[in-house]
């Protein structure tokens, strides 16, 4: 991947780790299932769906990956990488390497095919209710929920029933 100069980027430096195989097969931030097959990687600060372009500072293998997690949250890292992603910058030995992540701020974010944006969802739908059996209108338009019962409540805990509660009172 070419960067020109004239496209804004914006660049983070630290340390790059991958992920354990433990979480393999679990769901990331995006909602996609983890794979350590594919050039993807975690990132706090880059929007998700982000194609980023990782660069290992001390060889200077790059590979260019997708953001599809959070993370990763131990001080000093910048960027989790799957473990395919960590092969292509022959960081594997090492486990943690120092990296350049550069994100164009222009480039259009990639998501799953089963899922999309927020602000693609489809709106949600309503469903009419029948009114309920027994319920009357009142000259609002809005249906009076059926009365329960017409007879006292007791509450054996409280010791009364409403009907003694409103004598009391």
């Amino acid at each position: 991947m070419t960067v020109s100069k004239a496209e804004p980027v914006l660049v983070h430096k630290g340390k790059a780790s991958y992920y354990a195989d433990f979480f393999d097969g679990r769901r990331t931030a995006s909602g996609e299932r983890f794979s350590q097959r594919k050039l993807t990687a975690a990132s706090r600060t880059l929007p998700l769906g982000s194609r980023v372009l990782v660069t290992n500072a001390d060889n200077g293998r790059s590979v260019e990956v997708v953001i599809n997690d959070r993370g990763p949250y131990v001080k000093g890292r910048v960027i989790d990488l799957s473990k395919m992603a960590a092969r292509e910058l022959d960081m594997i030995e090492e486990g943690v390497v120092n990296v350049r992540v550069e994100a164009r701020t222009d480039s259009k974010p990639v998501f799953p095919r089963n899922r999309r944006p927020r602000e693609e969802a489809p709106a949600p739908m309503v469903a009419e209710l029948p009114p309920l059996p027994g319920a009357e209108e009142a000259g609002d338009g809005v249906p009076a929920l059926p009365v329960a019962a017409d007879f006292p409540i007791e509450f054996p805990e409280l010791g009364a029933s409403e009907d003694r509660m409103a004598e009391a009172q």
